[in-house]
């Protein structure tokens, strides 16, 4: 009975100590998305082996360049610091979940894990547009990480433009 118990006391462990690493990681995804001024708060914090090796946030307006989304800017720099394209031992954690050209990009980066906050309803890569389905990637996707506090936010940045 004692092995029993401590065997799930050891389990019950490994999962609050990975809960607290993604929430985290993703505090401090949304550090990056506080810094965005003017546009949709957008934070992306890239992983590997428990170190940030890249994090950046929404820059698409102050750039005017369509492609200067927060995970793509953080896939670009996250792939310069390893001198590799392949992120394959890489975790992703942003605060809305990935448009497709995001999504898509993940993917071919083979990003080993995504965790994001906010569903996105409309244009969601993976809760709308299932890319991970009709690719072979072997991703693991976690959705909903701090998405209270992913939501707020974004509730208010939408808000604030209708005011």
């Amino acid at each position: 009975m004692n092995l029993v118990l401590s065997q799930r006391s050891l389990w019950m462990w490994r999962k609050i100590k990975i809960m607290n690493k993604t929430n985290y990681y993703m505090q401090i995804a949304l550090e990056q998305a506080k810094q965005v001024k003017g546009e949709i708060p957008g934070g992306a914090v890239i992983v590997r082996n428990d170190d940030i090796i890249s994090y950046a946030y929404n820059t698409k307006e102050n750039d005017k360049y369509v492609t200067s989304h927060a995970e793509i800017i953080a896939i670009k720099n996250a792939s310069k610091v390893l001198n590799n394209w392949r992120l394959e031992d890489c975790d992703l954690y942003v605060t809305l979940e990935p448009c497709p050209m995001c999504g898509w990009a993940i993917l071919q980066s083979r990003i080993k894990n995504l965790y994001f906050g906010s569903y996105d309803s409309q244009y969601g890569a993976f809760s709308v547009a299932h890319l991970d389905k009709i690719s072979d990637s072997k991703i693991k996707i976690y959705g909903g990480i701090c998405e209270k506090e992913c939501d707020n936010m974004l509730e208010d940045f939408f808000n604030n433009l209708r005011t």
